[in-house]
């Protein structure tokens, strides 16, 4: 089974949706982890927007990339948008590639709108991110 480590600031929003479509799809073939250089707490609109297609986070938590530290993945991903942002480095953490998505915290608007942003980004990763990371592991339907 590939190891995978999604990267992202803060562990709440990305790469915790990252870690939860990937282990959902790929269920069996991946193991699917999520850590930050920050962490806060996993947001709530990112629990609600994977619960609407039946993958359940509720029970993620935010993680520090040290609590990594010694262990190999087969790849890392950051997932960092904006240049503004600063995405967590993994050295030694194994092969490491960068798909950028928007901050759906960043959102702003009603709270339609801002889950909205979620919904959006979660279903950009369902088929962009996991098509990438089925490539760069070599991993068949």
């Amino acid at each position: 089974m590939k190891k995978i480590l999604f990267l992202c600031t803060q562990n709440s929003c990305r790469s915790q949706m990252a870690e939860g479509i990937t282990n959902h799809i790929l269920k069996g073939k991946t193991a699917a982890f999520s850590a930050g250089t920050a962490p806060a707490k996993v947001h709530p609109m990112a629990i609600k927007a994977l619960s609407e297609i039946g993958i359940d986070i509720s029970q993620n938590r935010s993680k520090h990339i040290d609590e990594f530290k010694d262990q190999r993945f087969d790849l890392v991903v950051t997932l960092c948008g904006g240049a503004a942002e600063t995405c967590p480095f993994a050295p030694g953490q194994g092969p490491r590639i960068h798909i950028g998505f928007d901050d759906p915290a960043q959102a702003a608007g009603s709270e339609e709108e801002r889950l909205n942003a979620f919904r959006r980004i979660r279903d950009e990763m369902r088929t962009s991110l996991v098509n990438l990371v089925k490539k760069r592991l070599g991993i068949e339907e």
